[in-house]
């Protein structure tokens, strides 16, 4: 099944535009077969280009300004990351109708891991921390802010307007105290650091249980390192949580943050997503489920 239709005015796309493009843009590229990948990705619709070759079309304007961002970072990034990240081959312009930059990336083989249950817990915990580490100890120096750079704390109203929303749908009290609990930790004490922000299922490939890709860099840049520790809740089941926890070596104040976070994404996107997607409404009830288990003694 392909991802629902969740944007107002996103274009309309198929692999005979696809082709149009690459013909256009690529010729070298011209004969290659196009065929379009069940996704259930909001931000691209994504079409493979042979067989080692995806070509990526935003879903929407914002989506489109990460293009730019993609190709200048990725790699510089990938040299310093312990698992692949998409390499980009190519980039196109507004053409054929479609009205944003889309880009060609190579292809990653590897499986999507289902929220909280994977083959290998404490392997993919270990390799999770390992991917974090690496990528906040990245040189910082001249890169952009992330999609979720704001303090927690900037996030409250919105936060707390998604609670409001989903009463009935979420133990509005229970998140309500959870969330409270995350905007009493204390901030960073650091500098903003590389991350990628959206460590969420469908950015991360595995292979027989084990992280083999991250993918999606639209969300990252600088930003507080408890952002990724998301991956928490939205990948890892509870008894891998302190696995991954103690390889970062993460304070009590961080790990704060980052449940707050996780609550707080999970929250904005069951709001948005529960009439719209049925997979991304799934995933957010799940972390908002686990987040609140999670305080329970």
């Amino acid at each position: 099944m392909y991802a629902d239709t969740l944007h107002p005015g996103e274009p309309e796309t198929d692999a005979s535009l696809v082709r149009r493009l690459i013909a256009a843009r690529f010729p070298r590229w011209a004969g290659l077969p196009v065929e379009r990948i069940d996704s259930i990705g909001t931000s691209n619709t994504l079409y493979r280009l042979g067989e080692d070759m995806v070509v990526r079309l935003p879903r929407t304007a914002g989506a489109a300004e990460d293009v730019e961002k993609e190709h200048t970072w990725l790699p510089r990034l990938a040299a310093s990351l312990p698992v692949p990240v998409p390499t980009p081959l190519g980039r196109g312009a507004p053409a054929e109708g479609f009205p944003w930059p889309w880009s060609v990336h190579r292809w990653i083989d590897g499986e999507v891991p289902v929220e909280g249950d994977v083959t290998a817990p404490e392997a993919l915990a270990a390799d999770l921390a390992d991917f974090v580490a690496a990528l906040h100890r990245v040189d910082p120096a001249g890169g952009p802010p992330s999609y979720r750079s704001e303090p927690l704390a900037a996030r409250d109203a919105a936060t707390r307007t998604a609670i409001a929303e989903l009463d009935g749908a979420v133990d509005a009290h229970a998140a309500t105290a959870a969330w409270e609990e995350a905007l009493r930790a204390p901030g960073p004490t650091g500098p903003p650091v590389w991350i990628h922000a959206d460590l969420q299922p469908g950015n991360l490939l595995l292979a027989r249980g084990r992280l083999c890709a991250v993918l999606d860099f639209g969300c990252a840049g600088l930003g507080d390192p408890a952002v990724d520790l998301l991956a928490a809740w939205y990948v890892l089941p509870a008894g891998a949580r302190p696995l991954f926890r103690a390889a970062l070596d993460v304070d009590d104040a961080a790990w704060a943050r980052g449940r707050g976070w996780a609550l707080s994404v999970a929250l904005l996107e069951l709001s948005y997503y529960r009439d719209r997607s049925p997979h991304m409404a799934r995933v957010a009830r799940h972390v908002i489920r686990e987040v609140l288990l999670d305080r329970r003694p």
